[in-house]
């Protein structure tokens, strides 16, 4: 029986589904096959709500029936991302795990097949802790989930073969670009990797409004840390946002400028082991407790920076970034 070309569905036609349904009833590949790609289909349809629901809902167009033809549009995108040009790769793993007789899919350029690409970066972040613990004599826990991340390159170089591709160009060329760093601050703070890229993320909107120096030069400052009496180095002045007793207000303040991302991390990796405000956030492998341990020592004024910064750290925007710099950089 042929199988039907499900790249040309409706998403809200489930008349169009039957010719899937027919094949899972023979129990053939061409229905496994499908099945993956109706899975990757809906994956890829949580990570568009995701960023849906990330973005500000102040337009003079934003109302229910928008959401609702939005959410209708995306739905059928989602559709279309998984089925036109072999997807984004998550169809393949799911289908070889359904297979009976679990054939094996056909590996990336690279020689490596999709899975081991993605288990070859999972989270460094255990040992990076182990060696925080050992430095200051205390237990950490086995830090962070079985979540992918991108394969450890050494502290301020590039992964072979990878552009050094701006900060702001996406979540993805984010993840290439600092990851490096992340690692070696993990190994410092005893915090995983991935939560630092996402404070990171969240102090600089993925590398997009990264403060800037006054002759438009990137000031590498990752973090925010403002610039107190006792910081010699660089500054950079702008207007931040500042909370006092939950009311946002406008403030000229001066914030650290550095000549690298690797010195931005070093910086925060020394002030979150050195201050002893930060002592319950060093070594804390629970991404919510992360979160408010930094909030609690006084690291933002934002009354909702605690909750901002957890649902990043769990969120499908990082996850699916760092998933794709582990299959790029295998």
């Amino acid at each position: 029986m042929a199988a039907q070309d499900f790249g040309q569905i409706n998403a809200l036609d489930p008349n169009t589904l039957s010719g899937l349904r027919r094949l899972t009833k023979e129990n053939s590949p061409e229905a496994t096959r499908e099945a993956s790609r109706q899975f990757e289909a809906l994956f890829l349809q949580q990570v568009l709500k995701a960023m849906r629901d990330a973005s500000p809902r102040n337009s003079m167009f934003d109302s229910e029936e928008s959401r609702m033809y939005q959410s209708m549009l995306d739905q059928q995108m989602s559709l279309q991302l998984a089925t036109r040009g072999g997807g984004v790769g998550l169809a393949k793993v799911i289908e070889r795990q359904l297979s009976a007789n679990r054939e094996t899919v056909a590996p990336p350029e690279n020689g490596l097949p999709l899975d081991a690409s993605i288990r070859r970066g999972f989270d460094a972040a255990s040992s990076s802790a182990a060696t925080a613990a050992s430095t200051r004599g205390a237990a950490v826990p086995a830090a962070i989930s079985a979540a992918p991340l991108p394969a450890v390159a050494p502290a301020g170089i590039a992964p072979a073969g990878l552009p050094r591709m701006p900060a702001g160009a996406g979540p993805r060329a984010f993840v290439d670009k600092i990851w490096p760093e992340a690692v070696e601050a993990s190994r410092i703070t005893g915090i995983p990797a991935r939560f630092l890229v996402a404070q990171a993320a969240l102090e600089t909107g993925w590398g997009k409004h990264e403060l800037k120096n006054a002759d438009g030069s990137p000031s590498h400052n990752l973090f925010n840390i403002k610039a107190g009496r006792r910081w010699t180095g660089d500054t950079v002045n702008t207007v931040t946002t500042e909370y006092s007793n939950g009311v946002a207000g406008r403030e000229n303040a001066r914030f650290r400028a550095y000549g690298s991302y690797a010195e931005s991390f070093q910086d925060y990796a020394r002030l979150i082991r050195n201050n002893p405000r930060y002592a319950g956030v060093a070594g804390q492998d629970d991404a919510v407790a992360f979160a408010r341990g930094l909030q609690s020592a006084g690291y933002a004024t934002d009354p909702l920076y605690a909750d901002k910064l957890a649902r990043i750290i769990n969120g499908n925007t990082l996850r699916t970034a760092l998933v794709a710099s582990a299959s790029r950089n295998a």
